[in-house]
């Protein structure tokens, strides 16, 4: 498998890093090893603030997630106020789009956890849902469907 693979099933997406030994052997060894994978490494986590790298003079990473225009970039913290640092909402469309474009196919900055968290009924349980009211409103009759108002004959 080359690159990174989605599985999409409900409403949970789920990227996979996966090396091949023929074609990509190694290409993500910068994620998983020493000091550089903690400066490319962002982990998110809902309601806390998005800092990574190595440990800062207040314990928490020495880089932060800030907004930029419209978008997010990458800062070192001394740079920056804490005020400044976003707050992870899994519940916010706009800031899992912002999280998804960090990434880049060099692998400089690498979010991994729960970009959005959204309920909703998966397909499957959709229709069952639809096939039982429709059941419910008593028997369907397929013919008087199809020679409903809305049919005519053509003659000739």
């Amino acid at each position: 498998m080359l690159g990174a693979a989605a599985a999409h099933r409900g409403s949970a997406l789920v990227e996979i890093f996966q090396d091949c030994p023929i074609f990509n052997d190694g290409s993500f060894d910068v994620l998983r090893k020493g000091e550089e994978a903690e400066e490319r490494v962002i982990p998110v986590r809902h309601g806390e603030p998005i800092r990574f790298g190595p440990a800062a003079d207040d314990g928490l990473g020495a880089y932060a997630v800030v907004r930029e225009g419209f978008g997010l970039t990458v800062a070192k913290m001394n740079e920056v106020d804490a005020d400044q640092v976003v707050v992870h909402d899994a519940t916010d469309i706009n800031l899992a789009f912002a999280l998804s474009r960090l990434s880049d196919q060099d692998l400089n900055h690498t979010v991994t956890g729960i970009f959005r968290n959204a309920d909703r009924v998966a397909y499957d349980d959709a229709v069952r849902a639809q096939v039982a009211a429709a059941g419910a409103k008593g028997s369907a009759d397929l013919q008087a469907l199809l020679t409903g108002r809305d049919t005519w004959t053509i003659a000739g």
